[in-house]
């Protein structure tokens, strides 16, 4: 059924209907109307969950942990300083091979305060062993919630499904949001390969020596190496039923271009619009939308960029004394590659500037009409 909901309460709606059983919630700008609508919820009775407030959000995780341990669907929303905040037990999360899921909404990180879209709080936790997928839009967000939860429980890793800030959380628009029969279809019923169970004793979070602990980092890495095979077959399975389809990359006109700008998030709707105008001048340019970041499609990137001249990388990020964290993972995918395209990396948007059409066909220009990158950040909107 066809509503105007925004994005968090896209959020919300497939956490209503992925019938997930415990959620906590600690409120922080710009994910606190997530957790509202869904303490409603559970007040009035549309969903049969347990709802816990807790005093952080390193206490909201912590509490996942204890739900997931014990056999249950979880669900919790962070931003920014709580993500932060969240740190130590996103690894505890991914070590302990729990399939929770997460909703991330992308807000700048402190001083000075900011409350606006900037990746930098996500990207920031790449080293944890979550999987992130970036969304575009508002019914990208819901259908990636449900994928989540498919993906996370297949591969035992933690799932981030990552939103801009206002630009997607705030933001309303048409979103075909599924009945609960059809999600039942997609997404079974949570069975727990183990579980905290006072009839059959484990031990859960031991001490390992150090044999023990390189063998369960190897398996968190075929994991996610594994859960790039099995997001394939889960999104064929959704567009199957749903007739959605998304990739962890989407190459758009990208076979002919000869300068591809990367983008993700909202950034590339507005990079859309740059795309048809550009083309309708006979400019050979294309879009690489990175929807997954972690683990990093580097195949996918190698093969879409293979006959590209250049390659723009527009980042809402910057890591100090590196570059763009985005433009970072494009030139590792293809240092080993023979004779690729230079990447140009842009730095735009950071804090909340918006990005705009006029600032976009500004970086297209620029790297057309320059030969080789000046450097490795251009920042962009100064």
């Amino acid at each position: 059924m066809k509503r105007v909901i925004e994005g968090s309460h896209s959020v919300a709606e497939a956490v209503r209907l992925a019938r997930v059983q415990v959620i906590s919630a600690y409120p922080i700008t710009p994910q606190t109307h997530i957790v509202e609508i869904l303490s409603e919820y559970c007040a009035n009775g549309t969903m049969n969950a347990r709802f816990l407030r807790v005093e952080s959000e390193h206490s909201a995780l912590a509490a996942l942990i204890g739900a997931q341990s014990c056999g249950v669907r979880t669900f919790t929303a962070t931003a920014s300083q709580g993500l932060a905040l969240m740190h130590e037990l996103l690894h505890w999360t991914s070590g302990a091979r729990l399939p929770i899921v997460m909703a991330e909404v992308n807000r700048a990180l402190a001083p000075g305060w900011n409350i606006w879209t900037d990746q930098t709080d996500s990207l920031a936790q790449r080293d944890t062993g979550w999987i992130q997928m970036y969304c575009e839009d508002g019914q990208e967000v819901l259908d990636s919630m449900l994928q989540a939860y498919r993906l996370a429980e297949r591969v035992y890793l933690p799932v981030m499904v990552v939103l801009d800030a206002f630009y997607l959380s705030h933001t309303y628009e048409s979103v075909d949001v599924p009945t609960e029969a059809e999600v039942d279809r997609f997404l079974p019923q949570y069975q727990p390969r183990f579980q905290v169970d006072t009839k059959n004793p484990c031990a859960f979070g031991q001490f390992v020596p150090p044999g023990a602990y390189m063998k369960m980092r190897y398996d968190i890495a075929g994991a996610m190496e594994e859960s790039l095979v099995c997001l394939d077959k889960i999104q064929e399975e959704f567009y199957g039923i749903f007739q959605r389809r998304y990739g962890p990359v989407e190459a758009i006109y990208c076979d002919d271009a000869e300068i591809i700008l990367v983008t993700s998030g909202t950034v590339t709707s507005t990079c859309r619009l740059v795309l048809q105008s550009l083309r309708a001048k006979g400019e050979k340019v294309g879009i690489l939308k990175m929807k997954l970041f972690r683990p990093f499609p580097v195949a996918m990137v190698r093969e879409a960029v293979s006959h590209a001249k250049k390659i723009a990388v527009i980042d809402r990020n910057f890591s100090f004394g590196a570059s763009g964290i985005f433009a970072q993972e494009v030139r590792a995918a293809l240092c080993n590659f023979p004779g690729h395209p230079p990447v140009f990396g842009y730095i735009a948007g950071i804090g909340g500037l918006d990005v705009t059409v006029e600032l976009l066909e500004e970086i297209y220009w620029k790297t057309k009409n320059t030969a080789f990158p000046e450097r490795e950040s251009i920042w962009m909107g100064i």
